[in-house]
């Protein structure tokens, strides 16, 4: 009878999991697998059918001087939103966490980036980047500075996009902190306070330890969220100028839709998935040894 219990309780759950099952199958293992093959063929404008070149796309890819230059920038592009944004979160959690007149109001104020579609959001920034009346060149004026084209710079392109994805994501990443922050026992802290710890020993010690599920959480979420950046770079830049904001999935999306090169698209994906592959698991692993889950 126990077997017999146990049995029916697992076709339930295998009954109630086959939907999720399916959808993961069609939309996710299934298109993961095509990309792989189509990535051994070569599949443009110039063949009326895909013929099967191995590993020449990978070749042809590395060659190809404008995804060198778009490999280099989302690794910059990462490097410099995905700490940045969840330092800030961090910060912004601990600021709004108070008990104060008002912090209510701060945390919609710094959640409301998050809730604004990238589109809408990328023709914002696109507004305050604008070299005559923009916010940005508005503000220079005032200090006495010259104009600026942020986005006509191939110096200031890449970092102009990087500042409005930080200040779309670190919103996000303050409601897991903030989350994670109001499930500190208090008696931690009050007992460290009794014993004469400062504010910044009780960071230190207790506070930043406890986080670190958190922490490694959002990294992870970033560094994936820095690798499927386009939306802002279709309204803003197109990848210019001369490709200096130019990111892989744009890179992608141009092969794909622009080309109609759909070997080096799927080559690219691939580069891209076993890419954000490597740096989740050394980010996972790496972390996991320092973390305290308790």
């Amino acid at each position: 009878m126990g077997k017999s219990k146990q049995l029916k309780e697992n076709a339930a759950a295998w009954l109630f999991l086959l939907p999720s099952l399916i959808f993961l199958i069609m939309f996710t293992l299934y298109p993961m697998i095509k990309t792989l093959i189509m990535s051994f063929f070569q599949s443009d404008l110039s063949t009326a059918d895909p013929v099967y070149i191995g590993s020449g796309n990978f070749k042809m890819m590395w060659e190809d001087e404008v995804f060198r230059k778009a490999f280099i920038n989302n690794l910059w592009f990462a490097i410099g939103t995905v700490p940045t944004s969840v330092l800030i979160g961090m910060g912004l959690a601990m600021l709004v966490n108070r008990s104060i007149k008002g912090s209510g109001l701060a945390r919609t104020f710094f959640f409301y980036p998050v809730v604004i579609p990238m589109v809408t959001a990328a023709f914002i920034w696109l507004f305050f980047y604008t070299p005559e009346y923009g916010m940005v060149n508005s503000l220079l004026k005032v200090f006495g500075a010259g104009e600026m084209n942020l986005l006509g710079n191939s110096t200031t392109a890449l970092i102009a996009i990087m500042v409005m994805v930080i200040w779309k994501e670190a919103g996000f990443f303050m409601v897991f902190y903030l989350a994670a922050l109001q499930n500190i026992p208090k008696e931690l802290l009050e007992a460290s306070y009794m014993d004469g710890a400062s504010k910044w020993v009780q960071f230190r010690k207790i506070i930043f330890p406890l986080l670190m599920p958190t922490t490694l959480f959002s990294f992870i979420i970033a560094t994936t969220n820095a690798f499927k950046t386009v939306d802002q770079l279709v309204v803003m830049t197109q990848g210019g100028p001369n490709n200096a904001s130019n990111l892989l999935l744009y890179y992608i999306y141009e092969s794909t839709f622009r080309f109609m090169d759909y070997g080096k698209a799927a080559t690219a994906t691939v580069v891209v998935l076993i890419l954000m592959l490597v740096v989740a698991s050394i980010q996972f692993f790496g972390a996991d040894r320092k973390i305290h889950y308790s």
